[in-house]
């Protein structure tokens, strides 16, 4: 495995010392926002792992080799090069990995990158999910088969707004997923804190999520968590007004013909712009507020090991 996977020798440090560490993804970086905001953004993602207790490595795949915690001068090279990096999830590993194409990681990618170094912990924006209109497109994001076998927490701020919530929480209880609002009893929808969706479970503390867990792989349950940290209040979008911009990017969306693994972010591109970027200012709000929270989970489940 050594041959397909580098960890960073400040990652490594932390595995042997089992250190709380944090994992991010790099789709983010390449597809989630342009240049040079998206190299800001990821390395204040890095900054908050570490400013509440945690060591962040940040994924993605370059010369044939998923590397695990990238160098600032590696964030800066998924960050320049953009849209012209592969979106790599779980299918387009071996093809990205044998080619030895720069490749950004997504949610699905990332957890698989986390298991094979031996972290439990990811922060993301948002997880994907089945998309709207999946009843005859089948559009249903790989990000959910990896919860259901990966273990690996994820730390997001919900389920992105663009997405079907509701058909996405019946597959992640079909893949036995739990979804746990933290300190909410109401799903949290990326730009919004709110929906018309309960979460199966509430939980208050950084500490009682870590408990939850350890309960979890303890007893041998395979597979991750969901864990769903609302958008801070001051960045939260009034619910109607953002799926009105929502539905205008769909539509766009159907006349552009887009598809696949570009659905998503073209989505997240004309819902910045119908709103002016201010989107865009409030998905890097909530990423980094979920960065926050990875580590503080990170840390109280650094605790229970001990």
């Amino acid at each position: 495995m050594n041959r397909y996977l580098q960890i960073n020798p400040e990652i490594q440090a932390a595995l042997l010392a089992k250190q709380p560490i944090v994992a991010l993804e790099s789709t983010i970086i390449s597809h989630g926002m342009p240049y040079p905001q998206n190299v800001a953004t990821a390395l204040r993602c890095e900054q908050a792992v570490r400013d509440h207790g945690a060591i962040p490595a940040t994924v993605a795949v370059l010369e044939g080799q998923i590397v695990v915690g990238l160098t600032p001068a590696q964030i800066e090279t998924i960050g320049k090069n953009g849209h012209d990096v592969l979106k790599t999830s779980r299918r387009d590993l071996p093809f990205v990995l044998a080619n030895r194409r720069l490749g950004a990681t997504t949610v699905s990618a990332t957890m698989i990158a986390c298991e094979l170094a031996g972290i439990r912990f990811f922060a993301t924006g948002g997880v994907g999910g089945v998309h709207r209109g999946a009843e005859t497109t089948m559009d249903i994001s790989a990000d959910l088969d990896e919860l259901g076998k990966t273990s690996v927490c994820v730390v997001c701020a919900g389920i992105k707004s663009i997405l079907d919530l509701e058909k996405t929480l019946e597959y992640l209880e079909t893949k036995g997923v739990p979804v746990i609002g933290y300190q909410t009893d109401v799903l949290p929808a990326f730009y919004t804190r709110v929906s018309p969706f309960s979460v199966p479970f509430r939980l208050d503390s950084p500490e009682a999520i870590a408990r939850m867990a350890k309960a979890k792989w303890d007893v041998g349950l395979a597979g991750g968590m969901i864990v769903a940290n609302p958008i801070p209040e001051a960045w939260s979008y009034d619910p109607q007004t953002i799926e009105t911009a929502i539905s205008s990017a769909l539509d766009d969306l159907a006349k552009a013909e887009v598809k696949g693994h570009d659905s998503t972010p073209f989505l997240l591109q004309r819902v910045s712009e119908l709103t002016e970027g201010k989107s865009l200012e409030a998905n890097i709000a909530l990423v980094i507020d979920n960065c926050r929270l990875a580590a503080k989970i990170a840390v109280a489940y650094a605790a229970l090991e001990e």
